[in-house]
C-alpha cells in the first residue's frame, strides 16, 4: 500500500457473500475508522521516534572547522556533515566544559544546581576566594576538595529519553561528578558508559593530570563504571566505541547516543598522527574530524541515517581570540567567542539541509527539544529554561527566545544576559545584532537597557539555591584527597595493574611547585582570562 487512499479503496467494497446470508453492508465512515487502526495497528505505519546521535567538541574555537572559516584540510567529515545539515548560526553555551554539559543534561542554567562551578574547582584557591571560602582540609591537614557534582534530583535527558523506551549511552567526557556513584553517568539516566568523569585526560594513558589540590595524575578511564585497561588514543576509542554500539542497535528501539570529546582540550600529548606536517592542535582536530566521520559513517552504514538525528555542536570557545575570530573573548569568558558555538543539525528530509538559520537558542533547549521530537515528557523535570525548538529546526519558525542568562552573581565571571539585540556584561553593554564582534560598548548609549538588564540579572540571581543545599553543611570531602581511580567504588578495589601505572605516571610529573604557581590556571579576573600552553 502506498497510501491512506490506496488502503481505504482496498476494503470500501464489501464481499460478495451468498444471497441466503444477507449482511449489512458498513458505512464508509466505519471502513474509514477501519482504516485508520489499520494504519496504526501495522508496524510499517507506526510512527518510530527519531534515534539521536549527539557529539560534543570540547575547546574547539569558532573559527577551526572549514564550514566557519578555518582549514578545511583539517574538518572534511565536519564540513561534509555540515552540508547535510541546518546550520545554526546563534547557538550558545555556558563559557567552560561542565557548566554548558550541566545545561545541556538538565534543560536548566548551570547556577541552578551551581554547575557554574566545576567540581575541581572546589580544590583551588583562587577560585574559592570568589567565594570567600577557604581551601578544605581533612582532619590530619592534608587540603583537599569539597565534593561537587550534578545533583541527583534533577531529571536528566537521559532519564527523560529513557521513560520513553530509548536506549541510552555516554561515551566519552562526563565532567559532572567524578566520586559520587549517584553522580556517575549510569546514575544519571545512562545504560551504557564508556570513558571520562573528569575534566581532561592524558589522550594515551587517561590519567587526569591534576585532582586540586593534590598536584598528582589520578587514572580515569571506565567502562559501565569499572576501571578499563586499554591502549589507544581516546579519540579513535570514543569513535570506536560508538560505532560498535550503533552497530548492535535494533531498529525496534530508539537510543540516544551522546558523545562528548575530549578533544581538543588540553593536554595534548602524544598525537598518532598527521604530526609529521601539523602543530598539536591542528593534529588533534583532524582526529576529532576522523573519529567524526566514522561515527556518521555508522549511522549511514547500519540503515539508520533517514530516522536520526544527527547533532554535532562544542562546549565552548577556544583558548584564543584567534581561533574564535572574528568574535572576541575566550573559553571561561561571556564574551562572543566564549559562548558562541558551532552547532549542525541532520535529520534527513526533516531538518532542512545546506541551509544557516540564525534562530537564537541555547544549549539548555535540547532537552526540551530532543523530548518533544521523542514524543516524551519533562513534566518530571525540574522548572527548565530550555524550551522546545522542534518548529526552528523542523519549519524555519522563528525563535521563541529572547533571553539567554550566561552567568549570575556567585560565578567567577561576570553577570552576563542576552535580551533582544542587547547583551550585558558587568557593566558591558553591546548591540550583538550590530557589533556581533563586541567591540563597541553602548552603555552609556543606552542607561535605560543596562539599568532593566541589571535588575533582571539580580532577579533571576535569587534563584540561585545556597551553596550548603548542593554540597552540604558541613561539605563532603574528597577521601582520600589523592585517589587512584575516580569513583568512589572503583578506588576502594583499584587493581594492581592501575596503582602501578599511576605511580609510573606521577614519577614523571613535577614533584613540588614554586609557592603561588600550580599546574591549573588561576581564576578569571573581570571579563578575562589568559590561557598558557593547552590550557590544562
Amino acid at each position: 500500500m502506498n497510501d491512506y487512499n490506496d488502503l481505504f479503496n482496498s476494503i470500501s467494497t464489501p464481499p460478495t457473500v451468498p444471497s441466503q446470508l444477507p449482511m449489512r453492508q458498513p458505512s464508509r465512515f466505519m471502513l474509514a475508522a477501519l482504516v485508520i487502526v489499520a494504519c496504526f495497528a501495522s508496524p510499517s505505519f507506526a510512527a518510530q521516534p527519531p534515534n539521536i546521535v549527539l557529539m560534543l567538541s570540547d575547546d574547539m574555537g569558532w573559527a577551526d572547522p572549514g564550514f566557519q572559516g578555518g582549514d578545511g584540510d583539517l574538518t572534511p567529515n565536519l564540513d561534509r556533515l555540515a552540508g547535510q545539515s541546518l546550520r545554526l548560526s546563534q547557538f550558545y553555551a555556558h563559557s567552560v566544559c561542565a557548566p554548558t554539559r550541566c545545561a545541556l543534561m538538565t534543560g536548566r542554567y548551570a547556577f541552578r544546581n551551581w554547575m557554574d562551578w566545576r567540581s575541581e574547582d572546589f580544590g583551588k584557591p583562587s577560585y574559592l576566594n570568589k567565594l570567600g571560602l577557604e581551601l578544605a582540609h581533612q582532619p590530619d591537614g592534608t587540603p583537599t576538595r569539597m565534593l561537587h557534582g550534578l545533583d541527583t534530583g534533577e531529571h536528566t535527558i537521559a532519564e527523560a529519553l529513557k521513560a520513553s523506551g530509548y536506549f541510552t549511552a555516554l561515551i566519552g567526557k562526563w565532567h559532572l561528578g567524578e566520586w559520587l556513584p549517584g553522580q556517575l553517568p549510569m546514575g544519571q539516566g545512562f545504560d551504557h558508559q564508556y570513558g571520562h568523569y573528569g575534566w581532561g585526560i592524558d589522550y594515551n594513558n587517561y590519567t587526569i593530570p591534576h585532582n586540586s589540590p593534590a598536584t598528582f595524575a589520578v587514572y580515569d578511564w571506565h567502562r559501565n563504571q569499572q576501571p578499563l585497561d586499554e591502549q589507544g588514543y581516546s579519540t579513535d576509542l570514543f569513535a570506536n566505541e560508538a560505532v560498535r554500539l550503533i552497530s548492535e542497535r535494533s531498529k525496534d528501539v530508539p537510543f540516544f547516543i551522546y558523545v562528548p570529546f575530549n578533544a581538543i582540550h588540553g593536554p595534548l600529548e602524544d598525537i598518532p598522527r598527521y604530526t609529521d606536517t601539523l602543530d598539536k592542535r591542528s593534529a588533534a582536530l583532524k582526529c576529532l574530524d576522523d573519529a567524526v566521520g566514522r561515527i556518521v559513517g555508522a549511522v549511514d552504514q547500519y540503515g539508520f541515517s533517514e530516522n536520526t538525528i544527527v547533532v554535532f555542536a562544542n562546549d565552548n570557545g577556544g583558548l584564543t581570540e584567534e581561533v574564535n575570530r572574528p568574535y572576541r573573548g575566550t573559553k571561561n569568558t561571556t564574551f562572543e567567542g566564549g559562548v558562541r558555538v558551532a552547532c549542525t543539525m541532520r535529520w534527513p528530509g526533516k531538518i532542512p539541509a545546506g541551509k544557516t538559520s540564525d534562530a537564537m537558542m541555547h544549549v539548555v533547549d535540547l532537552l526540551p527539544t530532543f523530548v518533544a521530537l521523542a514524543g516524551g515528557s519533562t513534566e518530571p523535570c525540574r522548572t527548565l529554561d530550555g524550551m522546545d525548538m522542534s518548529d526552528v529546526i523542523l519549519k524555519g519558525r522563528p525563535s521563541p527566545r529572547d533571553e539567554i542568562v550566561y552567568e549570575v552573581a556567585g560565578s567567577v565571571r561576570l553577570p552576563t544576559i542576552r535580551s533582544g539585540d542587547f547583551k550585558l556584561m558587568g557593566d558591558m553593554l553591546y548591540n550583538i545584532a550590530s557589533d556581533p564582534t563586541e567591540s563597541a560598548d553602548v552603555a552609556a548609549q543606552h542607561p535605560e537597557v543596562v539599568a532593566r538588564l541589571k535588575a533582571r540579572l539580580e532577579a533571576v540571581g535569587k534563584q540561585r539555591p545556597p551553596l550548603e543545599k548542593v554540597i552540604g553543611s558541613p561539605p563532603t570531602l574528597m577521601d582520600p584527597p589523592q585517589p587512584w581511580v575516580y569513583g568512589q567504588a572503583e578506588n576502594r578495589d583499584a587493581p594492581d595493574w592501575l596503582k602501578e601505572r599511576v605511580v609510573k605516571v606521577r614519577s614523571t610529573q613535577p614533584q613540588s611547585w614554586p609557592p603561588g604557581e600550580t599546574p591549573w590556571p588561576q581564576a578569571p579576573t573581570g571579563a578575562t582570562i589568559q590561557y598558557k600552553g593547552d590550557g590544562r
